[in-house]
């Protein structure tokens, strides 16, 4: 029961005993860091125990029991082996139950508890016994050494490991659902590329220095962007970001506005840097929008604080911002799916663990998953099919996939 305790008890809940002050808790955790001499020593007293209940029971019980059952002619001639066998038998079972099952499920019960109990007798039996360890953790180091194991090193806990935890805690009520995705969003936030979670340049909404003011100042009328980048000629050509906050402000004061002279220096940053790194740059500057290039240093799309946000919380439609869902289920259970979904999410919706190529960035949308697969740019009425589900493109915007049916397979398309 010692060693199940031990081995089962979490170290962070012994580690919040010892902050209250028990001093029972220090000891097992100190065990619980260093387990080997521990485990030598209850391995040791088990060998004992078991060495000695075979030889008082092969002695003594199975002797008895063997005079007994000689008294019976048709067993006599077998006494000593039926002896034996029963004894045996008996004895395994008693072990079982109470040497094995019953501790087992006492410590499981309550591990902290019980490891900070026989913490401090273990520790005191692993410091008597220290000769015999020493002797035994050497011997079986020189065995794995011949057979040449190596030590491997894990890390305390994993990513996936901290998941689970979540989930259970969240089917037990501890955490709310929505709780639970915020932590796998974050999660997840550090294994992400900011090309992912970017407003794609086709969709971007910059300002054109070379147009009319006034046309410029109705594109930040009608979005609900609260910066745009500013540009002179083409896309490439960045002057800086305009902030309609600067905008406001200037109009008020003078009533004129200049644009290229409100324009302030933006962030740029590759299209291959992480979510994180990006969320230090922003830190770091203050700015909260970056404007994300290519090798070539050609403008692929915008990202902001606002779209790193909703990667973790979900989606956050601003004041007056109309409904227009991404993915929509249809009454005969097939989905409506726009071209420009992401992959993680497509994932998340179809409960797909992953997509050819995605591992190597070949893509980063729905869209992008159909141009892989079918290499060319499809029409309406193209489909693929990958294992259960098939993805055929109903709409077309030009060579832009808009929107994508995604239905159960037949059993004849799978094939």
């Amino acid at each position: 029961m010692s060693e199940f305790a031990l081995v089962s008890a979490k170290k962070t809940r012994l580690k919040q005993r010892e902050e209250e002050g028990d001093k029972r808790a220090t000891v097992a955790l100190k065990l619980a860091n260093d387990p080997t001499p521990f485990l030598s020593t209850v391995q040791i007293g088990i060998t004992l125990v078991g060495i000695f209940a075979g030889a008082f029971s092969g002695a003594t019980i199975s002797e008895e029991f063997a005079t007994y059952l000689g008294k019976f002619p048709a067993l006599s001639p077998y006494s000593s082996a039926i002896s034996i066998t029963l004894v045996v038998l008996l004895i395994t079972y008693l072990t079982l139950i109470f040497g094995e099952l019953v501790p087992k499920r006492l410590a499981l019960n309550d591990a902290e508890s019980i490891a900070s109990s026989i913490a401090k007798p273990m520790f005191y039996l692993s410091t008597i016994a220290r000769p015999l360890v020493v002797i035994l953790s050497s011997s079986t180091e020189a065995v794995l050494r011949i057979m040449r194991v190596r030590k491997t090193v894990e890390p305390p806990v994993t990513e996936e490991e901290i998941k689970i935890m979540f989930e259970e805690g969240a089917r037990a009520g501890v955490f709310e659902k929505a709780e639970l995705n915020m932590i796998e969003g974050v999660l997840e936030i550090g294994d992400r590329r900011v090309d992912s979670l970017m407003t794609h340049r086709t969709d971007l909404i910059a300002l054109d220095l070379e147009d009319p003011t006034d046309e410029n100042l109705q594109k930040m009328i009608e979005s609900d962007r609260s910066n745009f980048p500013a540009y002179e000629g083409d896309l490439n050509n960045i002057v800086g970001m305009v902030s309609v906050k600067k905008v406001l402000e200037k109009s008020v004061e003078s009533g004129t506005i200049n644009l290229k002279a409100l324009a302030t220096k933006p962030l740029f940053v590759p299209e291959s840097a992480s979510v994180l790194k990006l969320l230090e740059a922003f830190k770091e500057t203050g700015v909260h929008i970056a404007l994300i290039t290519d090798e070539y240093g050609s403008i692929q799309g915008v990202i902001t604080l606002h779209d790193i946000l909703e990667a973790i919380v979900g989606e956050i439609r601003s004041l007056g911002e109309p409904v227009e869902a991404q993915v929509s289920v249809r009454d005969d259970g097939s989905w409506l799916i726009d071209g420009d979904t992401s992959i993680e999410k497509l994932k998340d919706v179809l409960s797909v663990d992953s997509f050819p190529g995605e591992e190597l960035g070949y893509y980063r949308t729905t869209a992008g998953l159909i141009i892989f697969i079918l290499q060319r740019i499809p029409v309406t009425g193209d489909h693929i099919v990958l294992g259960r589900l098939r993805y055929e493109v109903v709409d077309m915007d030009g060579n832009r996939i808009d929107k994508v049916m995604v239905t159960q397979a037949s059993p004849i398309s799978q094939d």
